[in-house]
């Protein structure tokens, strides 16, 4: 089972677009004009946060949320040089940053630069041991001084690794930003189906913004949309490569190609997780279970204590290499959530029981 290649081209040209928190307009836009293909009721909040909704007026209301930006960078200054000084947009591993291609968003257009270290040939031995601090990279345009810099690139411009999406062996994607316009890909194409179909429930597919720097955009539209139930999308750690060890115990056993992973834990109600379980066996839809003992640190964590509390389910897609420019999944992964999450909106009416216990 594979992706239609009109899917494909969806998911590739929103994994193209760059999209740090707080910077996350060009994948809106994206994501805005393909939820207008199935339904003429796209709305956007002052936050940025994009809600498509499918069958206005039925009851319960039910939000189902991906977060669309990713994990970028910041142009904080431009020296006399020429070279351009950044911080980093939610959380890096430095050993990943240095050495990368770069994309900055300039005002008049994409510029391409590299991040740029000291050659370890002319490191002193004791500093090869250690890794270096972001704060201490650069990025290099090739402009010969800061006059010429800024004619491309102005303090505040975000900065995105350049890496796009490729087809791997068999089903295997690789890409930069899966966590998570892959989440907001799926919600996207969860609605698209919804659409074709006889939900009785009110469905609010939202693209959020600003998880990766605290839930920001959850929070705000779960407070707008004031669902009765919602499903959180987003990736989750494949622990089926070597290096995991101990992260097997902690994490669960999630394999790539295993299935959407169904979440259970004090963030999630227990009747939706049971219900999610349910409509996975019945349906036949490949799914892994997982446990999370703590909040999750994913849109339903902040979904779950929106107003006077909403019933609350998290379902995530196996992710390889998470936070790097090369990202893995497998696409039947992928189609078995937005499945999974399709069925089980369709089960959801005015009698389904919000209370946990």
């Amino acid at each position: 089972m594979k992706l239609s290649p009109e899917a494909f081209d969806i998911l590739a040209r929103l994994i193209d677009t760059p999209s740090p928190s707080g910077y996350e307009d060009s994948a809106a836009a994206l994501w805005e004009k393909e939820a207008r293909s199935f339904t003429a009721d796209v709305r956007r909040d002052a936050h940025g946060n994009t809600d498509a909704v499918i069958h206005a007026g039925g009851r319960p209301r039910i939000m189902l949320s991906g977060h669309y930006d990713e994990i970028g960078f910041l142009v904080t200054h431009i020296d006399d040089n020429g070279f351009i000084w950044f911080a980093p947009i939610g959380g890096w591993d430095p050993q990943i940053v240095q050495g990368q291609r770069v994309r900055i968003r300039g005002r008049k257009g994409d510029v391409r630069g590299v991040i740029g270290k000291c050659p370890v040939h002319l490191l002193k031995e004791e500093a090869r041991k250690q890794v270096l601090k972001i704060e201490d990279l650069w990025v290099d345009i090739g402009a010969k001084n800061r006059k010429a810099a800024e004619k491309l690139v102005e303090i505040g411009d975000p900065i995105i690794l350049d890496y796009g999406l490729v087809r791997l062996e068999d089903h295997v994607l690789a890409g930069r930003g899966f966590d998570n316009r892959a989440g907001a890909f799926i919600v996207l194409e969860a609605a698209r189906r919804l659409a074709e179909r006889e939900p009785v429930a009110e469905i609010h597919a939202v693209a959020t913004v600003q998880e990766e720097i605290g839930l920001r955009g959850a929070r705000t539209a779960a407070f707008g949309v004031d669902p009765q139930f919602a499903i959180a999308v987003d990736v989750t750690f494949a622990t089926d490569h070597p290096s995991m060890g101990d992260a097997v115990k902690i994490e669960g056993k999630v394999e790539m190609g295993g299935g959407a992973v169904i979440t259970r834990g004090p963030n999630i109600h227990p009747r939706l997780f049971e219900l999610l379980v349910d409509t996975a066996r019945k349906k036949k839809i490949k799914h892994q279970i997982v446990a999370s003992a703590k909040p999750t640190g994913t849109d339903a964590n902040a979904i779950q204590v929106s107003r006077a509390g909403v019933a609350t389910a998290l379902v995530s897609l196996p992710n390889r290499y998470m936070h790097s420019p090369c990202e893995l999944i497998d696409e039947r992964d992928l189609l078995a959530c937005v499945e999974l999450i399709t069925e089980t909106c369709l089960r959801i009416g005015p009698d389904t029981d919000w209370r946990p216990f």
